[in-house]
C-alpha cells in the first residue's frame, strides 16, 4: 500500500450509498485485522457487525449497512494501543475504496457494545461504519464538518518541537517531513489535534495536549487520538516504540517514544 497516498487522501465519511460491503471484502478486512501487532503487546479483537442485524445506527450516520469495531482488554496503553491498531484497518478499508470514519460518542454504547460482546475488563473506545462513499454528502454531514472545522489543521510549528517546547522542529530529511506531515493529517476527536512531538536526537517523544474532559469513560479518547498519530508516524518513517518518560515540563501528557 501506498500509506502516505492513503494518508493524504483519505477523509472521514459519513454518508453511505446503501449497499452492501461484499463478501469479499469483508474477509479482505478481517484477514487484514488478523495480521495486526497493536503496540505494547496489547491485543485488539475486530469484529464486523451488520448495522440491521444488531440494530445499530448513530445519529449522525446515514446510509451505512455495516460497522467495525475492535476490543481491547483494560490495561496500561490500552487506548493508544487501539487508536494506532484501528487506525492501520481503516487505512486498509480505504485501500479498498471503502469509507469509514471514528465515532466515540454519537451512538448507542451499550447496544454496540452488546453486538460487539464486551465483557467485565474489556474496552470498546470507538467505532466506524464502513461501506461505499455516497455520490454527495448528506446536508448533516456537511454541517458536521463545518462545525469541527474537519479540513483544517494546525500548522506543524504548534505541533512539532526540537529538544523543548518552544523550538519548532525543522528536518531537511524527506522522510521524516513526510513522517510529520502525515501525523498533522490525522484524524482525530472532533479535530482538537492533541498530539506533540518533540524531537531528541533520534528519539521522538509523543505527548497529548489534553483539551477535552475524560468525564467517566475509563479510557481517555484524546489517547486513542495520539495511537492514531504513532500509526501514521511509524507508518511513514519506522522505528522503535518504547514508553519511557524523559521527563519533560509543561502541561504536556507524556504518552510514548519512537527512536529512528
Amino acid at each position: 500500500m501506498d500509506m502516505m497516498g492513503l494518508i493524504r487522501t483519505r477523509k472521514s465519511v459519513r454518508t453511505f450509498d446503501g449497499t452492501a460491503v461484499s463478501e469479499e471484502d469483508k474477509e479482505k478486512l478481517l484477514a487484514f485485522a488478523r495480521t495486526i501487532e497493536a503496540p505494547f503487546g496489547v491485543p485488539v479483537t475486530f469484529l464486523l457487525l451488520d448495522a440491521k442485524a444488531h440494530g445499530l445506527s448513530s445519529p449522525v450516520i446515514a446510509g451505512e449497512t455495516l460497522y467495525l469495531t475492535g476490543k481491547v482488554p483494560q490495561t496500561a496503553h490500552c487506548d493508544t494501543a487501539f487508536g494506532c491498531a484501528f487506525e492501520k484497518l481503516v487505512l486498509y478499508a480505504w485501500s479498498l475504496g471503502l469509507g469509514t470514519t471514528w465515532i466515540g460518542g454519537t451512538m448507542d454504547r451499550a447496544r454496540f457494545e452488546a453486538a460487539a460482546g464486551v465483557t467485565a475488563g474489556e474496552l470498546m473506545p470507538c467505532v466506524s461504519p464502513v461501506g461505499h462513499p455516497a455520490a454527495k454528502r448528506s446536508l448533516k454531514e456537511i454541517a458536521m464538518r463545518t462545525a469541527i472545522k474537519a479540513d483544517k489543521r494546525q500548522n506543524s510549528e504548534a505541533l512539532f518541537f526540537e529538544d523543548d517546547l518552544t523550538t519548532p522542529l525543522r528536518t531537511d530529511d524527506p522522510t521524516l517531513a513526510d513522517a510529520l506531515e502525515a501525523v498533522r493529517l490525522a484524524p482525530s476527536a472532533v479535530n482538537k489535534q492533541p498530539w506533540r512531538i518533540v524531537r531528541r536526537g533520534d528519539a521522538f517523544h509523543f505527548y497529548e495536549k489534553r483539551t477535552l474532559s475524560a468525564k467517566d469513560a475509563p479510557w481517555d479518547v484524546q489517547k486513542v487520538d495520539v495511537g492514531i498519530a504513532l500509526c501514521h508516524f511509524m507508518a511513514i518513517a519506522g522505528g522503535t516504540l518504547t514508553a519511557t518518560d524523559p521527563q519533560l515540563t509543561g502541561d504536556l501528557v507524556y504518552v510514548a517514544t519512537v527512536t529512528r
